[in-house]
Parts: structure tokens; sequence; C-alpha cells
């Protein structure tokens, strides 16, 4: 790899900007000053000091956001604010994108990645890599859902849904209201809301609280992100 690559990619500064750093030997790899922005390094065996920071190579990047409400799943929109304007400057990437999509008043775990292949696997509607999602519902949910929802529901315009795990938490029925956990694996234009639609209730909050394996961080307060762990990244690529 070029170093004035290795030095961009890390977001040292533009491909530009790393040219002109080395040119002005602040930049070293192995202990010794690179003075040619074409030379040759090995991300995984040379060390690579730019003004005597030593600088680490990462290929991608992976974020666990729970994002708020009122929030869109782009990358960049005019109007109204994304997924990636959450992140802090230290953290932003031009090649960050949010993998899947959540609805703008729903709440939860979106991944933030610039890793492709890895985004491909995790929505392939071949994969079925479960999501997980909590759902207050206005209306009483009742067995009679559960197994309903564990057949191919018939959703509005016709379309059939995968089998999915409906957990009845809890309801209330004074106000006629209920609390689920819903396990699916697809990804439908407004999934959640269409099956609870399906028979006959309403969804009136939603969050997702799962991508594959890997659990929404309870400590992650709203419109707030953490790196994944390595243990995360590799439950996801199993997943």
């Amino acid at each position: 790899m070029r170093l004035d690559k290795y030095l961009a990619d890390m977001q040292i500064g533009s491909r530009k900007e790393v040219k002109g750093y080395i040119k002005k030997g602040l930049v070293q790899v192995n202990g010794a000053i690179i003075k040619q922005d074409k030379f040759q390094v090995n991300p995984d065996e040379d060390t690579i000091l730019y003004q005597g920071v030593k600088i680490l190579y990462q290929k991608y990047f992976y974020y666990m956001l729970n994002k708020p409400a009122g929030v869109i799943s782009a990358t960049t929109d005019k109007q109204q604010k994304t997924v990636i304007d959450l992140l802090q400057p230290t953290d932003f990437r031009p090649d960050l994108f949010p993998v899947g999509r959540l609805d703008k008043d729903t709440e939860g775990f979106v991944l933030l990645s610039n890793d492709g292949e890895l985004a491909h696997e995790l929505l392939s509607p071949k994969k079925h890599v479960e999501k997980e999602y909590f759902a207050e519902v206005a209306g009483v949910m009742t067995k009679e859902d559960v197994i309903a929802f564990a057949k191919r529901l018939t959703l509005d315009q016709g379309e059939k849904a995968l089998p999915g795990k409906l957990q009845i938490l809890k309801v209330d029925e004074v106000n006629k209201t209920s609390e689920i956990s819903l396990v699916i694996s697809e990804g439908k234009f407004h999934q959640v809301k269409r099956m609870v639609q399906a028979v006959g209730k309403k969804v009136t909050y939603l969050r997702r609280d799962r991508i594959g394996a890997v659990l929404l961080d309870p400590a992650l307060k709203l419109g707030t992100y953490r790196p994944l762990t390595e243990k995360e990244i590799i439950s996801l690529s199993k997943s």
C-alpha cells in the first residue's frame, strides 16, 4: 500500500495534505524518515509514525448506535438529521453508512460500518438474519396473534411475511394496550408495524434491540454509540 493512502485512510488528512506532510519529513516508517508519497508499506508489518505518533491501520469500522426517534437512516440529507450526523468529528469517515434502516420514528440498534461485504451478508434476504424488536401496541395482543405470527401473515397489499416469533410481555386490559417482543428474519418496509396491523392492532412505539446475535448495549443512551467489540464483530459475521 502507498504511504499516502495509508495515512489518508487513517484520516491524517486528505490525499493531497498527507503528500505535503510526507515531503516535509513528518512521517517515519520503521524509524526512517520517508519523503516519498509512493513509498510502499505493509500495514501488518511496518511501523508508521506521524509527528512521532504511531498510526495503526484499520480497514473496517463498526459502530453500534442507539438511534433516537426523529433521525433518519441515511448518510446525508439536506433537511433532516441522519445517523451519520450523530458521529463525533473524530469518528466521522466518508465511507461509513447505516447497515439497513430503521424508520424515522423508530429507536434502537443501528449498525454503522464501511464493510460492504458484511452489510451485504446481513441484509441478504437469503440469509434470514434475525432482528429483535420491542414494541408498545394499542390493542390487546392474544395467543391467537402469537400463532398467526408464527405462520405466514398476509400483510396489506397482499404481501406474505415470513414467520415471526412473537412474545407477549405485558397486557393492560383496562387501557387495552400491550408490550411485545418480536423476532423477524426479513426486512420488508415498515414490517413490524404492518404485521401488528395485520392482526388488528397498532404499534405506538418501536425499538430494535438485536441484530443477529448482538444485543443493543443497555448502557448506550439515545443518540450515542460505541465501537463493536471484537467478539460482537465475530458474532455478526457468523449471523
